[in-house]
This record gives structure tokens, C-alpha cells and sequence, in this order.
């Protein structure tokens, strides 16, 4: 045997595959969401936001598709994230059937309107960022799948524009590794709880 088929993996890594056995076995994900979306759009932050980035939910992650048509209709300016050649483009979503399934069956704005020069967002417009993750602390600390394309947005993003993470409780864990480059959120909403994270101050 080498020493690669020996080596372990990181405690991040674990960390990762065991939020992602808890989240896949979590039940009611549907009714959970609602109530964490809830949450998150009676926050101050949300109510006084023009702009609002939400993730649009892939696999077992906390739904927001279900509350979309909601943010829609709130009179703000509802944003979506969609990956091209590993980072995030932002796009303003005005209505959700400019959304279609594209690959690994993620829902994405259609690659039609996606060089539509108004579509486009800057993420310095944004006033309040919605992150999802794979695993959290209740410190605000965040790992993602490891490709760090929330983290390089949210490097661009002001100072003054919270970051709120939504997760199941399932998902939290005592302590998450961060390294230099990772991004503290300023709150973590789960099913439970919104828990005060540390921010990028």
C-alpha cells in the first residue's frame, strides 16, 4: 500500500462528509426550510435590504426555491448566483421562470438571458448575501465543498453587507478548521436557532 491510500482525510474533510450523511438523513427538509426562511426574512438585515443574493438550493441544502416567488414579490431586488469556469456570475432574477434546470440538474437562470447586459450584478450592489455550506459552527464559521467560489465573491463583497448562512441544525458542529482566506458569516439561521457569528470584522 502507498502512503496516499494510507493518509487520512483532513478534519475538515470529515467534517464534510459527516455534514453530508447528517443533512441527507434529515427529515421534513421541506417544512425545516420554510421555517428558516422564515427567519431570515424577519431579520432587520433582510427587511432594510434593497438587494438581496439567495442561493438557489442544490441537493439536500436548506430550500429556498420553495420561498422564491416570495422574495419576488417583495419589492426587492432578488439576485441568483450560477457558476461559470469556477467562479460565481450574478444575475437579477425578476420573475422564477427565468430559471431553468442546466447541469447536475441545478437550477440556473437561463443561458439565453444571461448576457443580458441588465441582468448582470456586481456584487457590490448587493446588501444582504444568503450563503449556503456543507458544514457550520455557531461562530459563523463556514466550509463549503472545498472550491472556495463563495469565498471569492464574498472577497469582493462591501464590508457593511451581511453574510447569513442557512443550515439545518444537523450541520452544525463544534468548530470548523478556517484558514486565512476563509469567511466568517455575520449569523448562522438554522431550524432552531440564529446563532451570532463573528463576521469579517
Amino acid at each position: 500500500m502507498t502512503t496516499d491510500t494510507l493518509a487520512s482525510p483532513s478534519p475538515k474533510q470529515q467534517i464534510r462528509d459527516q455534514a453530508h450523511t447528517n443533512r441527507n438523513a434529515q427529515e421534513n427538509k421541506d417544512e425545516l426550510s420554510r421555517e428558516i426562511i422564515a427567519r431570515c426574512m424577519a431579520l432587520p438585515e433582510y427587511l432594510r435590504a434593497q438587494t438581496v443574493l439567495l442561493y438557489l438550493d442544490v441537493r439536500s441544502e436548506v430550500r429556498t426555491r420553495n420561498d422564491l416567488d416570495q422574495a419576488l414579490a417583495s419589492g426587492k431586488k432578488i439576485v441568483v448566483p450560477y457558476c461559470v469556469d469556477g467562479e460565481l456570475e450574478l444575475f437579477h432574477l425578476e420573475q422564477s421562470d427565468e430559471l431553468s434546470v442546466g447541469m447536475y440538474r441545478i437550477l440556473e437562470p437561463k443561458p439565453e438571458l444571461r448576457t443580458v447586459a441588465a441582468k448582470k450584478v456586481d456584487v457590490a450592489e448587493i446588501d444582504m448575501i444568503i450563503v449556503p455550506g456543507v458544514a457550520f459552527d455557531r461562530r459563523g464559521g463556514r466550509t463549503g465543498h472545498g472550491k472556495g467560489y463563495y469565498d471569492k465573491m464574498l472577497e469582493h463583497a462591501r464590508p457593511d453587507t451581511p453574510l447569513i448562512a442557512l443550515a439545518f441544525e444537523c450541520q452544525l458542529f463544534d468548530e470548523i478548521p478556517m484558514q486565512d482566506h476563509d469567511v466568517f458569516m455575520d449569523k448562522v439561521i438554522t431550524e432552531k436557532a440564529t446563532y451570532e457569528g463573528r463576521g469579517r470584522g
